[in-house]
């Protein structure tokens, strides 16, 4: 579990690629999760970070589904810290 990052997010809402969740804590460190790789509680792959956006102490974070990837936006999202 070393490296692993709960992502404590809020969901936002879907636009037509992407999930929109707002972060509810951040550290300025989790910058480096930019294009990561998303993975749900099981530890399946979701998808990745597209873009991460808004303001500094709470930002917005675009997370992109893999291809035909439907997954629950409430449930727990981890990533990996590289």
């Amino acid at each position: 579990m070393k490296n692993w990052i709960k992502l404590n997010l809020f969901y936002v809402g879907k636009s037509k690629k992407h999930y929109i969740f707002r972060a509810k804590q951040w550290d300025i460190k989790f910058e480096r999760l930019f294009k990561s790789m998303v993975f749900d509680e099981k530890y399946q792959n979701i998808g990745y970070i597209k873009d991460i956006f808004g303001p500094i102490d709470s930002p917005f974070v675009s997370i992109k589904a893999l291809t035909k990837q439907e997954f629950n936006p409430n449930d727990k999202l981890y990533a990996k810290l590289n």
